[in-house]
């Protein structure tokens, strides 16, 4: 029932959607942001910067979501085996998607909470729920109205990565940041 459920929901935020096409953003296959290393490595959390802060509601050339110098393109937040403890080095990612969002108030967003195959059905909705859930609590802490922010699981139904390793895995564990309209 709630895959009619979220089915019917997608397909009529598509169709309520639809604009003149415009080129998709093209996604590099390992993530707008890497997946946590095991080894304790933190590339890609550089948020110093012109653009760190820059997500201000003021009228640029480009859309700051779709500048791919801006922290803004950045829409995945990656988690650990088991758990939907938000790292540190997704935070200025939220934080930045959070002031996003309290500059622009007709702006919403759908997190999408994702795990690895491992596990349940059940288990892994859940725990892509709670995944959507954390992220949406910092936004909301953060100022972002509740109204702005929708929270959705497909658990393991669709990975990023189809391998069966652990690269792989740390890969679909995630919560992607989806805007509405794009």
């Amino acid at each position: 029932m709630k895959k009619i459920v979220l089915a019917t929901l997608i397909a009529i935020a598509v169709a309520g959607c639809q604009t003149t096409p415009e080129p998709a953003p093209v996604e590099d296959k390992s993530g707008s942001m890497p997946p946590p290393a095991t080894s304790g490595s933190t590339a890609g959390t550089t948020t110093s910067g012109a653009n760190a802060g820059t997500v201000s509601g003021a009228a640029t050339a480009t859309n700051p979501l779709r500048d791919p110098n801006n922290i803004l393109s950045k829409r995945n937040v990656f988690f650990e085996f088991d758990s939907f403890v938000v790292a540190d080095q997704y935070k200025p990612i939220i934080e930045a998607h959070a002031r996003y969002l309290n500059a622009n108030r007709n702006a919403k967003v759908t997190l999408q909470g994702h795990t690895d195959e491992r596990g349940s059905r059940e288990y892994n909705i859940a725990l892509g729920q709670k995944r959507a859930d954390a992220v949406k609590r910092m936004m909301t802490l953060l100022g972002v109205q509740e109204m702005q922010v929708e929270t959705v699981s497909f658990g393991k139904e669709k990975p990023r990565n189809l391998g069966h390793d652990e690269a792989s895995w740390a890969e679909n564990r995630r919560v992607d940041i989806v805007y509405a309209g794009e």
